[in-house]
């Protein structure tokens, strides 16, 4: 085998890394930790675990935000380890594929061109992937055949809504809604009707139980400051509470899924009647989204089993069999290679 080739999914939160030497996908958190404003000290998980945490000298961040690069020199520092580590420490020439959202601009999507070019990972050939059609590939669905595909990937501080045919994205919008927002719904209605105030981690646990604790027939668990007393304390918290909260954002998101419909040409919208709602990405299996995208839309819901890696897989598909490997292209003339 030539040149190893890497397929890569940045997200706001998470980064996932397709391996083609072992076919395997990595995950880490994409969060930095910088000591003394300039000194490395933890990156991925291991920084994630020290974010809400460390003192004023040690700050953590994540590179990416609104699914655009934001800080491009931590995120180049982040993409050299992840690669190193997937390479042992021998950074060799490879090629990369990396997934871009659509509906960003053409200086926002070259960022992520100029990221791996400009990181020190010895990039021989970078190519470009359109996210929406990496995460159709990515849910089994041929995307270049002539059918209309509607899917809605609920990332970490954005949802992206896309209508594919025939190995292209006919419509597509990226509203800034995602779990990072549900995560603030719980937050606010915790401390307005309890006085309790809760970290982004806890409530993210929250929000990831909450599913499971419906199904238990249990309360959820908070645990954080009382802001009347200042001192730490744990409330039990009614999951009709944690479902009331998220409505608002919910309901936000299933407005623009209808926007896209509306604009959809008729033939396409027949084949999304027929075949329903493709729901992918970290936070879309969220208690309740996809029963109320369902009900307030009357199309079915096909929620990904692994949602979080859909996109991964698609650029795995893209790398590795022929007849989407046109799906790539290069960022310089923006046309399929």
């Amino acid at each position: 085998m030539g040149n190893n080739i890497f397929g890569i999914d940045i997200g706001t939160s998470n980064i996932r890394i397709y391996n083609q030497a072992d076919n395997s996908i990595f995950m880490e958190k994409n969060m930095i930790a910088i000591e003394n404003k300039n000194q490395l000290l933890a990156y991925g998980d291991s920084a994630y675990d020290m974010f809400e945490k460390a003192p004023s000298n040690i700050v953590t961040s994540y590179p990416v935000v609104n699914g655009v690069i934001a800080d491009i020199n931590n995120m180049e520092t982040l993409i050299k380890l992840f690669i190193s580590d997937l390479s042992k420490g021998n950074i060799k020439p490879a090629d990369y594929y990396i997934a871009v959202p659509t509906d960003v601009t053409e200086v926002e999507k070259r960022a992520f061109y100029d990221l791996i070019k400009d990181s020190g990972v010895k990039a021989k050939k970078i190519m470009v992937v359109e996210k929406a059609v990496a995460d159709g590939l990515g849910l089994g669905i041929d995307v270049k055949n002539s059918i209309g595909v509607m899917v809605v990937n609920v990332g970490y501080s954005t949802t992206e809504i896309s209508i594919l045919s025939l190995g292209g994205i006919v419509l597509s919008k990226l509203i800034k809604v995602g779990g990072y927002v549900f995560d603030d719904d719980i937050r606010n209605i915790i401390r307005k009707e309890y006085n309790l105030i809760i970290g982004q981690k806890s409530a993210e646990k929250i929000k990831i139980s909450l599913a499971d604790f419906e199904k238990e027939g249990k309360n959820a668990v908070a645990f954080g400051r009382d802001i009347v007393t200042g001192l730490p304390m744990e409330r039990e918290i009614p999951t009709e509470l944690l479902d009331s909260s998220l409505v608002d954002s919910f309901s936000q998101i299933i407005d623009n899924i209808k926007v896209i419909l509306e604009r959809t040409p008729p033939e396409l919208g027949a084949d999304i009647y027929r075949h329903g709602i493709y729901l992918t990405g970290g936070a879309s299996k969220v208690s309740k989204l996809a029963d109320l995208i369902s009900k307030s839309t009357g199309l079915t819901v096909n929620v990904c089993e692994s949602p979080i890696d859909s996109v991964a897989e698609g650029l795995s598909k893209v790398i590795n069999e022929d007849k989407y490997r046109k799906l790539a292209y290069t960022i310089e003339g923006m046309s399929a290679k």
